[in-house]
């Protein structure tokens, strides 16, 4: 789960030349501002309208959307840097570190939170009202948030008291294993993603292969829910790719030692840029009631009251 990207890391052996460098830059902007642009877009339609801010379902989205607006700017910015300034404040590394693995956790939590709002509407659906509560949705972010925190900010605590003060002060390239060095913390990482993996993925095929059982053949409702889910299924299997980012750029580093900062750029592109574009298409495109709204906002229109 390194938020620096896939190419980055290997800039130190891999200088691009100016054009390749310009090039790429201008890929990678034109990508953060066009999707979060969109993610905006979305944001603004559900603080405009309350039959979406009293749901549930759409507050648990859009939680997930401002998650990937954040480590969208985050992974945009540690690239830029990458290229620019090559070294920051090892301090300023750890605030964005620390900020972007709270939101990439944050998201296999919520897309599990998600499936399992899909599965009380179509198996429970008379309970629906009662347990998903907007109350109850905002007190599940703050969980979400709490869990993230404590599987993250131990490699902080473990950085404190491990490494001198003056290391605080140096200039570091801004990747995860250049301010979190202990192996202790490594070991924790590979252990905490497992564990995350795993309950989600119980909870994203029960909650599947329970609609897929409990509805009625011909409800709508139930075989959308049940394509949203597969959706969520594949947004975590993007998720997952980051997981296994040092295995993939030690293969590339095999298969392809001549082209390797290229190789490592079209992974950045899809495990750290493209994973945040699904987000939209699940609701803002999918679903009839946000789209409405949405494409007024997106094409600059007079809003629907």
């Amino acid at each position: 789960m390194n938020v620096s990207s896939a190419n980055v890391t290997v800039i130190i052996q891999y200088r691009d030349s100016f054009a390749t460098a310009v090039t790429k830059n201008m890929v990678v902007v034109a990508l953060g501002i066009s999707i979060n642009y969109i993610n905006a877009s979305l944001i603004h339609t559900f603080r405009k309208h309350q039959v979406f801010y009293m749901n549930p379902r759409y507050i648990l989205f859009i939680h997930l959307v401002v998650n990937d607006m954040i480590q969208l700017m985050l992974t945009v910015m540690l690239f830029l840097l990458s290229y620019t300034l090559y070294t920051i404040n090892v301090s300023l590394c750890c605030c964005a570190i620390l900020l972007a693995l709270f939101t990439t956790e944050n998201t296999p939590l919520n897309l599990a939170c998600m499936a399992v709002e899909c599965y009380i509407a179509i198996c429970v659906p008379l309970r629906h009202a009662q347990i998903c509560t907007v109350k109850r949705t905002r007190m599940l972010i703050g969980l979400i948030w709490a869990t993230s925190m404590l599987s993250v900010l131990p490699d902080l605590f473990i950085a404190l008291a491990t490494e001198p003060l003056e290391f605080f002060h140096t200039r570091v390239f801004c990747l995860r294993e250049t301010v979190f060095r202990n192996p202790t913390v490594l070991k924790k990482r590979d252990i905490t993603y497992i564990v995350f993996l795993v309950i989600v993925w119980l909870i994203i095929f029960y909650t599947y292969f329970r609609i897929l059982f409990t509805a009625k053949e011909a409800s709508t409702d139930a075989k959308k829910a049940q394509k949203t889910i597969l959706l969520h299924g594949f947004q975590l299997l993007l998720c997952m790719a980051t997981y296994a980012n040092h295995l993939l750029k030690n293969a590339l580093l095999y298969w392809f030692p001549e082209h390797h900062a290229d190789s490592l750029f079209a992974c950045y592109i899809i495990i750290h840029i493209l994973p945040r574009s699904i987000s939209p298409i699940i609701y803002g495109l999918r679903d009839k009631t946000f789209r409405r709204y949405l494409k007024r906002y997106l094409l600059c229109k007079v809003s629907i009251q």
